[in-house]
């Protein structure tokens, strides 16, 4: 046909340092590349119903019928992008950056298109942000009304070899999809997240003059993680993604846009004998003003008075619309004996570790809080979490039967911690994981999700069982969620495996395999995403690279066997558990006994 002009919507899109990624590894960015434009990208433009004009090696050219639709796919290509970043160092992310115009284009015979407006596109592409969205005034004017999210007047901006000077606007998503929902007719899970105001607790500083009070500034810094986590108002970043900021001067500007949130909680403590001072600052993390301060003083059998209030006054500060009596009904019964208290306090750092030696130092630790109050709930569901760290990793048991000791201790913990949603999960997880009561188990990490929905360990752990228990969609949703609360998390990696199990279990093995292949790109040296990774490729055929898994299965895990890991794995759906063993017997890992 003939070429002919008419007015289009052009979504022009680069990767941010291609050639830096390529010149570091240029076989392992040219595959993940692959895999983004297979899995992300075009099936994204499809579904907005884009045209794909041309490509590039690291860019794209897409026409669209609407700026609607253009937008639309842009922040869900950035939102995806934030979610496949996630978890891995900085030096490999790969992000886009996206420019959108409306104008005149010309189509030639061939579909191609040229002239000013895929011009400016393609200018507005160059002067966005890593993970940012610019458009011209043209195109924002089509969609703002319908944008429930921040955007940035760039003013008017002269663009190379383009005559007149064009206001630039700029819109760049965040950890969840709030833009994508305001422009979609239905909401989606993720999205629902980043209505609420978000806030990141950052590590307090220990002001105490003695390195062996950090582990009591620490856990005190957990204790109001948890408690502002109760409320459903609020989107709080997890513990262990704000504690990577500890020992770090910051700029809460900067941790603002790392984590995604809108405020930052800081501060200190100070203990002195019986005595304890806490102070706190809220701060907006878009201006960099403080929104409250406060001191707060008091006798060390007052802690969890003290913890009270400054949830109490965070909650007042950002969401005035929270009672009274939601913040009286989400305050956390103190333990009876301090000292229990302090113990589990120490223990915490080694529990999250998940090493070997730590595990052991942190089962003494609180064994010796269960001694001095026997029913202490967080002690009695950590000390069951840790046995389950050994009974299903291989690590040398801690006593003569892990398991049924595990699964006790589960049980008292539910008995006496009923109303904490930490020890509630943890409680059922064990159950899962160690005793293989599915029905009881789920029960519990269902009722501490509706207790604590704000929660990421909550929602990382119920939907780690819920994955095994065979309720992999509400699992895989729980762990998404976690994965948006706590992007930064060291344990990440885990995340991501138990992620992949739920879409091997699920019949997607290629995306099993490539959460897989994140995670052991994060920890090399955990078991579990190896015999994943066997899994999904036997079930891909590709068998070598099953093969080359096991060498690293077996490096991490020399005794391994079929037999070992089919007494091990708490798979409860009989198919998904011998597709897991036949996948290992094909890769060649021995039967054993």
């Amino acid at each position: 046909m003939p070429e002919h002009r008419k007015l289009a919507a052009i979504f022009a899109a680069d990767v941010v340092g291609y050639s830096r990624l390529t010149g570091a590894d240029e076989e392992g960015t040219l595959a993940r590349m692959r895999t983004l434009r297979s899995d992300v990208i075009d099936p994204t433009i499809d579904e907005f119903n884009g045209r794909v004009v041309k490509r590039t090696g690291d860019g794209v050219l897409v026409e669209f019928r609407s700026v609607v639709e253009a937008v639309r796919c842009a922040i869900a290509v950035q939102d995806a992008m934030v979610e496949r970043n996630a978890g891995l160092p900085q030096e490999r992310h790969i992000e886009f950056r996206i420019g959108i115009h409306l104008g005149d284009v010309i189509e030639e015979s061939d579909g191609d298109l040229m002239g000013d407006g895929v011009n400016i596109a393609a200018r507005l592409e160059g002067v966005a942000e890593p993970g940012a969205i610019c458009l011209s005034e043209d195109a924002y004017r089509q969609v703002k009304a319908r944008i429930d999210l921040a955007v940035s007047d760039l003013g008017e901006t002269n663009l190379k070899n383009i005559a007149e000077p064009v206001r630039i606007y700029s819109l760049k998503p965040g950890v969840s999809a709030t833009a994508q929902q305001a422009l979609s007719p239905e909401p989606t899970p993720a999205s629902s997240l980043s209505d609420k105001p978000s806030i990141a607790v950052l590590p307090f500083t220990n002001m105490s003059g003695d390195v062996e009070q950090e582990y009591f500034v620490d856990g005190m810094v957990e204790d109001i993680i948890t408690a502002l986590s109760r409320f459903n108002q609020l989107f709080v970043i997890a513990r262990n993604s704000s504690f990577v900021y500890k020992g770090r001067a910051v700029d809460v500007k900067q941790v603002g846009r790392e984590l995604g949130v809108r405020y930052v909680l800081e501060g200190s403590v100070r203990k002195a004998g019986s005595r304890v001072r806490i102070t706190g600052q809220l701060i907006d993390t878009s201006t960099g003003a403080h929104l409250w301060a406060d001191r707060f003083d008091g006798e060390l059998e007052d802690v969890f008075d003290l913890q009270d209030r400054i949830t109490a006054s965070v909650i007042g500060a950002i969401e005035p619309t929270v009672r009274k009596a939601e913040i009286e009904r989400a305050r956390r019964k103190p333990v009876d004996n301090l000292g229990a208290y302090d113990l589990f306090l120490q223990a915490l750092p080694h529990i999250y570790a998940i090493r070997p030696d730590d595990n052991l130092k942190a089962i003494d630790l609180l064994n010796r809080a269960i001694d001095l109050d026997p029913s202490y709930a967080p002690a009695l569901a950590h000390t069951a979490w840790c046995l389950v760290q050994r009974i299903t990793r291989a690590w040398p048991p801690f006593g003569d039967d892990d398991v049924a000791t595990a699964v006790a201790l589960a049980h008292r913990a539910l008995a006496s911690g009923s109303d904490d949603a930490v020890t509630v999960v943890l409680g059922g997880f064990v159950l899962v994981m160690a005793g293989k009561d599915y029905s009881t188990g789920l029960d519990a990490v269902r009722r501490a999700v509706n207790q604590n929905p704000g929660s990421g360990f909550v929602n990382a752990i119920a939907g780690s069982a819920m994955v095994f228990g065979d309720e992999g969609d509400l699992g895989l949703e729980l762990l998404e969620r976690a994965m948006a609360l706590g992007p930064l998390d060291p344990n990440f990696f885990v995340y991501l495996t138990v992620a992949g199990c739920a879409r091997l279990f699920s019949g997607r093995p290629d995306l099993a395999a490539e959460l897989a292949e994140r995670s052991a790109a994060l920890n090399a040296d955990w078991d579990s995403t190896y015999w994943l990774l066997i899994a999904a490729y036997t079930q891909l055929d590709r068998l070598s690279q099953a093969r080359a898994a096991l060498a690293k299965l077996l490096s991490a895990s020399p005794e391994a066997t079929v037999a070992k890991y089919q007494k091990r794995l708490p798979i409860r759906n009989p198919e998904s558990l011998e597709m897991v063993l036949e996948g290992l017997r094909q890769a060649g890992l021995p039967e054993g006994t």
